[in-house]
């Protein structure tokens, strides 16, 4: 079960991260989080690398980096945007969906392939997502989903749930063809690259606004990659699926620091319907 303790360590070290964006984000704009993520996970990793050296490379890992970069540096950005215009709390339980979609891509990309308890997730996903807003229920049964979807941090988390559960398929094509620790750092240094122009274009004086929060962008940074490194190294042991299921466990912490640290309100009904899209989570997984 060691791959099951990599992804509680994976989880845990992600809603830390999702602090640390957040608060740098009443600061800087999306764009600097959002490069300054894949920049310092970059830099923290460099030693790691040297360590465990460069692995032999082929054409499959090529591929597999230019997919899961080009994915992974959209979803980047839309991701920060959508913890910075909505609450923790309301944003972060809808990528509980990446392993609904997984069942999709998974069969497609990797061929792993649902079985009975999965279509049981997926109605406990379901519905855990209907509770995140179930106070709207007096305007009509629908009104709980038609909230997240008005709400535009939601709405940018569901298409962030979507590309990951692609970009996770390639992650696994990445790491069987390399090494883990290899993987994180060439993605995360594909995506420092396709970022770069963009914060260049979008924000001005970019350097010096990074330099102003330099420790709290490195820190946001040195738990995104060690966050990361657990999940390549969980990959190793289990199926893609697994891993991303156990992942989404930082759900419930995030919902919880989005309460304690920045005071978002709701917390019983948003906690009630991320535990149980966690639970179908958790089925998806069996």
């Amino acid at each position: 079960m060691t791959w099951l303790i990599f992804g509680i360590l994976t989880a845990f070290f992600e809603a830390v991260k999702d602090v640390f964006g957040k608060q740098n984000l009443k600061k800087s704009d999306e764009y600097v989080v959002a490069w300054s993520l894949s920049f310092f996970s970059v830099i923290f990793l460099i030693p790691w690398v040297f360590y465990t050296g460069i692995p032999p490379l082929n054409s499959q890992f090529w591929l597999a980096l230019l997919i899961g970069g080009s994915i992974n540096a959209v979803t980047s950005l839309l991701y920060i945007k959508a913890i910075k215009v909505s609450d923790l709390s309301l944003t972060l339980p809808l990528v509980a969906l990446t392993p609904l979609f997984m069942l999709v891509t998974s069969p497609l990309i990797v061929g792993e392939y649902p079985k009975l308890f999965d279509y049981i997730g997926i109605l406990l996903i379901v519905v855990g997502s209907y509770l995140l807003n179930i106070k709207e229920k007096h305007k009509g049964y629908l009104a709980p989903f038609k909230a997240l979807l008005d709400e535009p941090g939601p709405k940018l988390m569901l298409i962030v749930a979507l590309l990951w559960s692609i970009a996770s398929n390639f992650d696994k094509i990445g790491v069987t063809n390399s090494s883990p620790v290899f993987w994180v750092f060439s993605l995360f240094g594909t995506i420092t690259v396709l970022l770069l122009p963009v914060l260049l274009y979008k924000t001005p004086n970019s350097g010096e606004k990074i330099l102003k929060q330099l420790p709290m962008l490195a820190a946001m940074g040195s738990f995104n990659a060690i966050a990361v490194l657990f999940q390549m190294q969980a990959l190793t042991l289990t199926l893609v699926v697994q891993v991303i299921a156990i992942k989404r466990t930082s759900v419930l912490m995030g919902v919880l620091f989005g309460h304690f640290i920045f005071k978002e309100k709701d917390i019983q009904q948003r906690l009630l319907g991320a535990g149980i899209m966690i639970l179908g989570v958790l089925f998806i997984s069996l």
